[in-house]
């Protein structure tokens, strides 16, 4: 009998060599006369231990990582394939693995378990049940248990996505549309592609239920146009969902209708922006537009729309499964649910940890991440995308929740982290969000489109020493005016990273700028 073996098949394991060390093994053990079975799963999100091998065993599934081709020869003289741990690389239990078994996998439950485009293996755990029970309910009773769930948007603003959904049901007319919001743009954030790479049916569940709550009959996958693995994935999980009857004119003999799509991003993070991504799907330019009307009431192509983002309606499956109690059980205050955050930047141990809200900022860096890769002692972190603010030691004990964050003048965002050393020039970080807003920005609206220009020229001379405290006052003053008279976030949120780096590192800008040799 074959020993499956288990390598992923995400775009971060592929680009460590996942392919071709899967090859390679096959033509190992076929040397060796050893009977496996390689299975493509997706990634459990441990990134520093990609590409993370599984042995299929007994008592369940073994580790080994992170695994190079060069040592495929010690693995198969260790036996690994027998789940004998005699190896270097050896793991254990990859279930009691401090960083797996720590969290709260809701969402993430089978990303990294699952071959991604097997339907038997998604309905093995626990897939389209959610469904199932959704279509013998009404369209009320679907969003009403949204709402129960508290579950929120997990993009930017947090807004309750059954109040969203309410809307769009009750407004009328004959044509209504489900989007989704794959643009994931924020740096350090990945959380989206993992659901589409590891477990596709699961958004499309969740779009298919949302449809059925708010009376849309058509969906559109709005991808980032540097996925193309998620793209391929998507379109297969889509095909495999048609043949199935799980999408079309007569869902699982419902009589019920829900088709959907994949659409290529414009590749601007703008188009991240709801309003902006409606205009590049109906073919236009990714320009803001001014609100209201709300897309819920005059969206795509002017007729009611839900715009979620991935993890929103990945979440859905879950909460008509097992009931929004369940759901709402996890988190704290108005944050009910869990939140998949992404450590990143300058960390030990970067990868996806899907917790309740709660912990601490804090936790998560250092009990998860593991701190600084380098070993440096860590001075800054930004939550929640290029837009988000720089948190300082002195905040890094906030529970992770909205409204702990918010208090703070901070966002959780997406839930990407971003983590820097003590030698970062936090002056330098101000300038690239200026930087940032000034490529990105559509430029409809004037305190953004020269605002952010202006940004960048005032820090240059900041960080020339030029006429300092007058250009601080400047730039503190153009914020503002940024922060109040921006038409959407990218320029209203673009000031936040750079004020929280004059308010809590002020001696970057009180200094001239470092030069590369002066970091080192």
């Amino acid at each position: 009998m074959s020993t499956r073996i288990y390598i992923p098949s995400d775009t971060t394991a592929k680009s460590l060599g996942a392919d071709r060390l899967a090859m390679q093994m096959a033509v190992v053990a076929a040397e060796r006369g050893v009977d496996i079975e390689i299975v493509r799963n997706g990634t459990r999100g441990l990134y520093w231990l990609e590409p993370l091998i599984e042995v299929d065993t007994a008592e369940g599934r073994i580790g080994f990582g992170p695994v190079k081709s060069k040592d495929l020869d010690t693995l198969f003289d260790a036996e690994f394939w027998q789940g004998k741990q005699e190896h270097p690389l050896a793991l254990g239990l990859v279930e009691e693995i401090p960083y797996l078994k720590r969290q709260q996998r809701l969402t993430f439950s089978r990303a990294g378990v699952i071959d991604p485009l097997s339907l038997d293996d998604y309905r093995a755990h626990s897939g389209y049940q959610g469904l199932a029970k959704a279509l013998e309910m009404s369209a009320q009773g679907i969003i009403d248990e949204v709402k129960a769930s508290g579950l929120r948007g997990r993009g930017g603003a947090a807004f309750p996505t059954g109040i969203k959904w309410q809307t769009v049901l009750d407004a009328p007319a004959e044509q209504k549309y489900i989007v989704c919001n794959a643009d994931e743009g924020d740096s350090g954030t990945f959380a989206d592609r993992l659901v589409m790479e590891c477990d596709p049916f699961m958004l499309i569940e969740g779009m298919t239920i949302s449809g059925l709550g708010v009376g849309a009959t058509q969906g559109y996958i709005y991808l980032r146009s540097e996925y193309p693995l998620a793209f391929e994935t998507l379109n297969n999980a889509i095909a495999t969902a048609y043949d199935n009857n799980l999408l079309g004119e007569n869902i699982l003999g419902s009589g019920r209708r829900f088709d959907l799509e994949v659409r290529m991003g414009a590749g601007a993070y703008i188009c991240g922006e709801e309003t902006s991504l409606l205009e590049s799907l109906e073919g236009k330019r990714g320009l803001v537009r001014a609100k209201p009307p709300l897309p819920a009431i005059v969206g795509l192509f002017g007729k009611p729309t839900v715009v979620n983002n991935v993890l929103s309606l990945a979440a859905v499956p879950f909460i008509l499964d097992q009931g929004a109690q369940a759901y709402a059980y996890c988190g704290m205050g108005r944050s009910r649910g869990t939140l998949p955050f992404q450590l990143a930047g300058n960390v030990k141990q970067g990868g996806l940890v899907e917790l309740a809200f709660g912990p601490s900022l804090r936790e998560l860096m250092f009990d998860f991440g593991g701190g600084t890769r380098n070993g440096r002692p860590l001075r800054a972190v930004q939550v929640g995308g290029p837009l988000g603010a720089y948190l300082p030691e002195s905040q890094w004990d906030t529970a992770l929740d909205y409204e702990a964050f918010a208090g703070e003048g901070a966002v959780l965002g997406h839930g990407g982290v971003v983590m820097f050393d003590d030698s970062v020039d936090m002056s330098e970080q101000a300038r690239f969000s200026m930087e940032f807003c000034v490529a990105e920005s559509c430029g409809k609206c004037t305190p953004c489109r020269i605002g952010s220009t202006r940004g960048v020229e005032v820090i240059d001379r900041i960080r020339a020493g030029e006429n300092r405290e007058a250009n601080l006052e400047l730039l503190s003053d153009l914020c503002e005016t940024m922060v109040d008279g921006s038409l959407c976030a990218m320029g209203g949120m673009t000031p936040f990273p750079v004020q929280s780096a004059m308010k809590h590192f002020g001696e970057d800008f009180a200094q001239p700028a470092k030069t590369e040799m002066e970091v080192a």
